[in-house]
């Protein structure tokens, strides 16, 4: 029997979910945007980060997500998250959620907000993505990591960081027309990309290549260094 793919939230479960994220309760809680962006990451790498530890980067805090309005938006984001990953998986590019630059709803479509809440993602793993491919050996392994590096590339030159590596090292950046074209098509490549990245580690995990000699920290979990903090605020700050 085919277990069905999970329902994604509908436009009234989306509009509740966003007066939940303006709630005083959680007033340091992502935007929508950016909790899409960061759970296309959050859901991808060696290993998906705990959910536990999603909702809390999410919400803002324990404190915000254990309080009434970050419990019932924990409800929703667990089922948005499991829609969006169930549409990675399948290949399925995202439809992204993007605000407007301008108030009052005019203006382009931002996405700046998105693309770094994605690169926040991939910042929060318990495992470096590209050290992770390191372990490996061979030809294939520089290969796989000249494809993942390929792609996020896509978001590097929307958020501007790859600009600012070009300039740093000398390098010149298209300007006018030609950096117009080159952000348009990588704003129309960015769904697409996401997708790649995700379906690449998915990959990666089945092939059973991805090794962790020793057990690691999850980052709400207290440090084996013997601080008595949690490994996120002690060793797994950097």
């Amino acid at each position: 029997m085919t277990t069905p793919n999970p329902a994604p939230l509908d436009d009234d479960e989306l509009d509740r979910l966003e007066a939940l994220l303006e709630t005083p309760e959680l007033e340091d809680a992502m935007c929508l945007d950016e909790i899409q962006g960061y759970l296309c990451a959050a859901l991808s790498g060696p290993r998906p980060i705990d959910e536990n530890d999603r909702l809390v980067d999410i919400l803002g805090g324990e404190e915000a997500a254990d309080s009434a309005a970050g419990r019932e938006a924990a409800g929703l984001i667990r089922r948005f998250a499991a829609a969006l990953a169930a549409d990675l998986a399948a290949g399925r590019p995202p439809v992204l959620i993007l605000y407007p630059k301008g108030e009052g709803g005019d203006g382009p479509r931002d996405y700046l907000p998105w693309c770094h809440a994605y690169l926040a993602g991939v910042d929060m793993a318990d495992e470096d993505w590209f050290d992770c491919l390191e372990e490996e050996d061979g030809e294939a392994a520089g290969e796989q990591a000249d494809y993942l590096d390929g792609r996020l590339f896509t978001l590097l030159v929307l958020t501007g960081d790859a600009e600012a590596a070009a300039k740093e090292h000398g390098e010149a950046w298209p300007e006018g027309d030609e950096r117009a074209a080159i952000e348009q098509e990588c704003q129309e490549d960015l769904p697409q990309a996401v997708t790649d990245i995700h379906r690449f580690w998915l990959a990666k995990r089945g092939a059973g290549t991805i090794r962790n000699e020793s057990p690691k920290a999850g980052r709400n979990d207290p440090c084996p260094c013997g601080s008595g903090r949690k490994f996120k605020h002690c060793c797994g700050r950097d």
